[in-house]
């Protein structure tokens, strides 16, 4: 067994982050594809637009015709999106055109339709003038056939499955999702569907796991609970072992009875670290055999959370392909002083409200003890307290990384202009 490693966050992120492997590649179909990471480049299979084609409902003119207010122009033919025009723009003519319908020869800009008034018969008034180029999207201003429309790497988002639609990728080549597998341990543990035992614990730590990974588009095996008897957890860690990535929570410590460490490492798992200068979830181990990961994560409920958010989440990015790895942050207010006692990084579950001048204010979500789990289902990000600082004071600036659906607000940030 190594030696008692006692890492900072950051050590340990780094050290965590040299193990993980890049995911292998599959193809999935475009509907599939949201929040994956696309394994190879696309390419344009066209001009985007593929002609020039209108910004704007209006008429498509000639701008020498209108270079002051007034003019009026004979209006020669409609085009709508998806028509071809038939006939060229002359001097004093115009064409009635509908937005992304491709501009007529002889005209070189657009003039929406309400700088217009219609007059008797087929002709029009032009209210403002007008300048070549106006309102009119040039072919290929988006995409020229060939062009890299999306670079290997990329993080599909709605945004970017419009792009993949629009170069007509129908299937797209995206990085794996690890295989993962959340197993809980302990004599002490009664199970969701086990009849109840007022004397036991329910085992809550494998769910919130479970909802940890879902949340990242991965879809877990859960094994269930390994009682603390060497034999029947080393069984259960042999099938964790056939995945990608084995999280198991509890019996990580140095106990008489926490045999996680010692099984593992009889079945071939080197551990790189175990104990990190964090709190809570100091008693964290990272193992690996062949290129599946192992965490070791301690049994106390919000420490298991709160390591696996610093340690498994980039992990499991990673895998997938993704660049950014880490929950963002953001700078709060304190609402409070927070005490600390130098030597650990502590992560305090907040609250976030924005006040009325648009800055953050982070408050705690009382208790902070570990077995805590209230605090962390209400809790909006976790303030990060440095391992060096001797306490906050009130009206202190602050770090706070963001849990998963921290970003949204109550009322909307427009709600005082509403009419």
């Amino acid at each position: 067994m190594i030696g008692k490693t006692n890492l900072s966050v950051g050590e340990a992120q780094a050290r965590v982050l040299r193990h993980v492997p890049l995911g292998g590649v599959e193809e999935v179909p475009l509907e599939c594809s949201l929040g994956r990471v696309l394994a190879g480049e696309v390419r344009a299979n066209r001009d985007l637009p593929p002609r020039d084609v209108s910004a704007m409902d209006g008429f498509a003119v000639r701008s020498a015709d209108l270079a002051g207010a007034g003019a009026v122009l004979t209006v020669i033919e409609d085009i709508r999106a998806g028509d071809r025009p038939q006939r060229s723009v002359a001097g004093g003519q115009c064409a009635r055109i509908m937005t992304g319908a491709p501009v007529p020869s002889g005209a070189d800009a657009v003039v929406r339709v309400e700088d217009t008034r219609a007059l008797s018969g087929d002709r029009v008034e032009i209210l403002v003038p007008v300048k070549a180029g106006d309102d009119i999207r040039l072919r290929g201003e988006t995409l020229r056939n060939g062009d890299v429309a999306l670079a290997a790497g990329t993080e599909i988002t709605p945004g970017a499955v419009g792009v993949l639609a629009a170069v007509k990728r129908a299937r797209v080549l995206v990085r794996r999702r690890p295989r993962v597998a959340v197993l809980s341990s302990g004599d002490e543990l009664e199970a969701l569907d086990a009849p109840f035992d007022p004397e036991r614990i329910p085992e809550s730590n494998g769910h919130a796991l479970m909802a940890q990974v879902r949340a990242l588009g991965i879809e877990p095996a859960y094994l269930g609970i390994a009682r603390d008897e060497p034999e029947e957890l080393a069984a259960y860690l042999r099938r964790g072992l056939e995945h990608d990535v084995l999280l198991v929570s509890g019996g990580s410590s140095v106990g008489t009875h926490d045999h996680v460490r010692p099984a593992l490492e009889a079945l071939g798992v080197t551990l790189h670290f175990w104990c990190v200068e964090m709190k809570p979830g100091h008693p964290v181990a990272l193992g690996t055999r062949d290129e599946r990961l192992v965490f070791a994560l301690p049994g106390n409920p919000v420490s298991s959370m709160v390591c696996f958010e610093q340690f498994v989440l980039p992990a499991l990015r990673a895998f997938m392909g993704h660049s950014r790895l880490f929950r963002r942050d953001v700078t709060a207010t304190l609402a409070h002083a927070v005490k600390h006692k130098p030597g650990r990084t502590e992560f305090v579950r907040v609250t976030l409200r924005r006040g009325a001048d648009g800055g953050l204010t982070a408050s705690s979500t009382g208790m902070q003890s570990s077995g805590n789990l209230c605090s962390m289902a209400q809790a909006d990000g976790l303030l990060i307290v440095p391992a060096d600082c001797d306490g906050l004071a009130a009206g202190a600036a602050a770090r706070v990384q963001l849990l998963d659906g921290a970003g949204f607000e109550v009322a909307s940030v427009f709600a005082e202009n509403a009419p």
